[in-house]
């Protein structure tokens, strides 16, 4: 049960980058989210330059995986105390498909692909705006890559901690 709570934190962390990511400019505030052919016609449309892009890479790519990298493990073996590689690779594995599901299904799926609230006025030519070899990218990520990363975050807390 603590797990459960502990991936609808994670999830709210998400939705939260995701807004604040929007508040100011709209989605073009998060455009580096988006396939390259939208990147190129926002820049095109003079919403953003490539330079702007290049930083919010940078800013976004740090607010989404630093909460992973350091809040997950932080709940897991400090928050609840987790011993041992397997309770820990589990416990960490699951929070992370919680909110990659949640990423999946509710912000890629339905926020960003059937709601007003992501479109960028000119590129609506170019939806859907997750698509093809992202598409996958995006769920391979999810259910396989994070999964290994855990596993390896598992076993250097554990290596490193257990002596």
């Amino acid at each position: 049960m603590v797990v459960l709570f502990e991936g609808i934190v994670m999830c709210f962390v998400l939705l939260i980058v995701c807004v604040v990511g929007i508040a100011n400019d709209g989605p073009v505030g998060l455009v580096t989210f988006y396939e390259k052919d939208v990147q190129q016609r926002v820049v095109e449309l003079g919403l953003v330059s490539e330079e702007q892009i290049r930083r919010q890479n940078l800013v976004a790519g740090a607010a989404v995986l630093l909460p992973m990298l350091v809040l997950i493990p932080l709940m897991v073996f400090g928050v609840n105390g987790v011993h041992g590689f397997w309770k820990g690779f589990g416990q960490m594995t699951a929070i992370s498909l919680i909110a990659g599901l949640f990423d999946r299904l509710f912000i890629d799926w339905w926020w960003v692909g059937h709601t007003k609230a992501w479109i960028i006025p000119g590129t609506e030519d170019l939806r859907p705006y997750i698509h093809g070899r992202t598409l996958v990218f995006k769920w391979v990520g999810t259910l396989v890559a994070f999964p290994a990363f855990f596993a390896v975050l598992s076993w250097l807390i554990v290596s490193l901690f257990s002596m």
